[in-house]
């Protein structure tokens, strides 16, 4: 079972996800500290691959006041993400082939381990995210209809 920490929420509007994968973080202590207590931020993060590893960059953890002081915690700081060697060539393949992008989608806690959930994307162009807002819409107000639908029926 895992608990979801942070959603990047943004990404799913922003491209089309064609596979996930999870991924664990490497993290140092201060910065689980702070997750726990839900100072962590998605929204402008990316996967970047390096020499045969994923890096995340842009995820913002912001350190507690509580924080050590012989800590000096780095609120961006790039993290490593682990996954196989073999995922991480296959990922590098589609990448370089076919204009994929890895974005993160969330992070979440597995067996008290931080993970986080990658995805093999595409951007949209604005036409597909207006069709996206209009879907959003549209399952709003058949909603609220049915809301007002079913108290209607009851007096």
């Amino acid at each position: 079972m895992s608990a979801l920490i942070a959603e990047n929420r943004r990404a799913r509007f922003e491209y089309h996800i064609e596979e996930q994968f999870e991924a664990g973080v490497v993290l140092q202590g201060w910065e689980v500290k702070a997750i726990r207590a839900g100072q962590v931020q998605l929204t402008d993060g990316y996967v970047h691959i390096r020499n045969g590893e994923l890096y995340m960059i842009g995820c913002r953890i912001n350190a507690l006041r509580s924080a050590s002081t012989h800590v000096s915690p780095e609120a961006d700081r790039t993290k490593k993400l682990l996954m196989s060697k073999d995922q991480i060539r296959r990922l590098t393949g589609k990448i370089e082939q076919r204009g994929f992008t890895l974005v993160p989608l969330n992070l979440h806690f597995k067996g008290g381990l931080v993970k986080a959930d990658i995805a093999l994307a595409k951007g949209k162009d604005k036409a597909d995210k207006r069709e996206t807002i209009k879907e959003r819409e549209w399952e709003r107000e058949k909603g609220r209809l049915m809301r007002h639908a079913i108290s209607s029926n009851k007096e």
